[in-house]
């Protein structure tokens, strides 16, 4: 373990202890999402897989403004569209030595008051980590085993471990199911399908 890995995890863990995360009610909680924060990996293959579910991603949180994130210093414009997205590219002046979110840029995340997280990392990342624990009001959505409870407020484990187009797949389609469920008229009506 570096000297920057052991002092950002001392920062979360001091971060973590000042946190006091909400109750939410699932899957309520999922229904009446109006700003939607995307947390994109930082490899390129893994950009380019998630990229393939922007679609999906917008059709399940309809019609919430969706704002994609990529890390630090990675430039997104060129590969992701802008049509019906918006894109905050945190520059690497907004991350600290140790590798976490500058206060200034998470109060500026936080004036923008997202009330959902969507983290898509393959990899654990201090700064997304910083990012999530600045957000105890809202929806926190991870894949399973991966960052745990404190971080995220809904975990969607999958049967796939390596497959990162099977886990994003996995991942949304839970989200799909479970706001789905939210909207379905009590008593189990049909719904003509």
């Amino acid at each position: 373990m570096s000297l920057k890995s052991f002092i950002g995890r001392i920062s979360l863990r001091r971060r973590l202890k000042q946190m006091t995360p909400a109750t939410l009610n699932f899957p309520g909680a999922l229904t009446g999402t109006k700003q939607v924060l995307v947390c994109l990996p930082g490899g390129l293959k893994e950009l380019t897989i998630v990229k393939q579910f922007l679609p999906t991603i917008k059709e399940i949180f309809k019609p919430a403004v969706i704002t994609l994130m990529p890390m630090p210093g990675v430039r997104v414009n060129d590969i992701y569209p802008r049509k019906g997205f918006n894109i905050l590219s945190p520059t690497l002046n907004q991350v600290t030595w140790a590798g976490l979110p500058r206060r200034n840029y998470v109060k500026s995340l936080q004036d923008l008051e997202f009330d959902m997280l969507l983290d898509l990392n393959f990899e654990q990342s201090m700064f997304v980590s910083g990012i999530l624990l600045s957000f105890p009001e809202a929806v926190r959505v991870g894949r399973g085993s991966f960052l745990g409870k404190p971080y995220y407020n809904l975990e969607i484990r999958t049967r796939y471990l390596r497959d990162e187009r099977n886990i994003c797949r996995s991942l949304l389609q839970t989200l799909e199911k479970i706001k789905g469920a939210a909207i379905a008229p009590p008593g189990g009506g049909s719904n003509g399908q």
